[in-house]
């Protein structure tokens, strides 16, 4: 019998996310609520000394996400949670969907974005000085360019849909007083 089941034979409703998604989800926040603002300090050069410090913790930061980020994928593909509470309005249920998509699709290009463009510059991407990652691509300086420009608008659209996301989790627990923040938290 699946925990589904058994919960339900026991009248618990199963956890509209698993404790797999949900550490999968807030590992995943907590790294790209740190790739944000040193993202930003090391594209207006504001770190000083600790300049090449933080590129090497964006590129390092960067390549971890990319496994987390499809495994993530992969398992919510595999493992859909419940849906939202019925009373939800249609339009803020179609938002939520549209902006937890943007979100999953721009996570899996942003990393590759910067690892491409990264590759092309050429540098290195070491992961916290473990190892290199392999060169991608073959250098080319324009094209690098091109593609780190690339990597900052996607990285402001990430930073916007990211605020969403947030003021949206908080708007349901403070205005709606509802459960859909606690069901990311204690997954019901």
């Amino acid at each position: 019998m699946t925990s589904t089941m058994m919960s339900s034979a026991n009248g618990m409703a199963p956890p509209a996310y698993t404790v797999t998604a949900r550490v999968l989800h807030w590992l995943t926040a907590v790294l790209v609520l740190i790739m944000i603002p040193v993202g930003v300090i090391i594209a207006y050069e504001w770190g000083g000394a600790w300049q090449e410090r933080l590129y090497n913790l964006h590129k390092a930061v960067g390549a971890v996400l990319i496994p987390i980020i499809i495994v993530r994928l992969i398992y919510r593909l595999t493992h859909p949670p419940a849906p939202l509470a019925a009373d939800i309005p249609a339009l803020q249920r179609f938002v939520a969907h549209a902006n937890h998509w943007a979100l999953y699709i721009l996570l899996l290009i942003q990393p590759f974005l910067g690892w491409i463009a990264t590759s092309a510059y050429p540098a290195p991407v070491s992961v916290f000085g473990l190892f290199n990652m392999p060169q991608i691509w073959p250098a080319n300086r324009a094209l690098s360019d091109q593609l780190f420009a690339l990597h900052r608008a996607v990285g402001i659209a990430l930073a916007v849909l990211v605020a969403m996301h947030v003021g949206g989790a908080l708007y349901h627990h403070f205005i709606r007083r509802d459960r859909v923040l606690m069901r990311m938290i204690t997954g019901g």
